[in-house]
């Protein structure tokens, strides 16, 4: 019973340790570019030895994965989360998924910017776009569900659901980059709006302004 308990304390803190550096990883990816983060960045931002982060990760490549994949799962976990509480029909959850992207929690300046470093690296580097891609594709494959089934419920002509899903992903990548362009211009509500009035046009008896 005593070195169980030890041993899940030993887990905890190194799960501590791990989610301490990455989240340093993020702030100096953040400020400094991926390029221009070493691992005694890490290191420093997160107030530990460049020991720990060795131990931990053994390499900045480990450490950016790692990043990389946190990033991914917890917006996954959100995504999931807002999916399932949403309802109960696909416009209500369509529109759910919507404003998530647009929640402070995850257009957040620090996530976009992380986010768009990783982009910019996934040509040449099989392991984020392998990621990325997943991130994408499980999105994508869920918001062109719900699309189909707006058309189907509406009986839309015209329109298709690969198209609203592609529509969509690249109206949110565009409001990410122009938050981490001009943040303090950037209006949250105005995208909102933005993405209703595209929502009415194409589906005028699901959504209304």
């Amino acid at each position: 019973m005593v070195a169980t308990a030890r041993s899940a304390r030993r887990t905890a803190r190194r799960e501590q340790r791990r989610q301490q550096l990455i989240d340093a990883t993020m702030k100096c990816i953040a400020r400094k570019g991926m390029g221009s983060t070493t691992l005694s960045d890490v290191a420093s931002e997160a107030g530990l030895s460049q020991g720990i982060v060795n131990l931990h990760f053994e390499s900045k490549d480990n450490l950016l994965t790692e990043t990389l994949r946190h990033l991914a799962d917890e917006y996954k976990a959100q995504f999931n989360k807002t999916y399932e509480k949403s309802g109960p029909g696909p416009a209500e959850k369509l529109l759910a998924l919507i404003q998530l992207d647009l929640r402070p929690s995850i257009c957040d300046r620090r996530k976009v910017a992380v986010w768009f470093a990783f982009w910019g690296e996934v040509q040449s580097r099989p392991t984020y776009r392998k990621i990325c891609d997943e991130r994408d594709q499980y999105y994508d494959d869920i918001v062109e569900s719900l699309a189909g089934d707006i058309i189907a419920d509406g009986g839309y002509e015209g329109v298709t659901a690969e198209s609203v899903a592609i529509m969509l992903t690249s109206i949110t990548n565009g409001f990410w980059l122009s938050y981490l362009i001009s943040p303090k211009s950037f209006d949250r509500h105005k995208a909102m709006g933005a993405v209703l009035e595209y929502l009415c046009n194409i589906f005028p008896h699901h959504f209304s302004r």
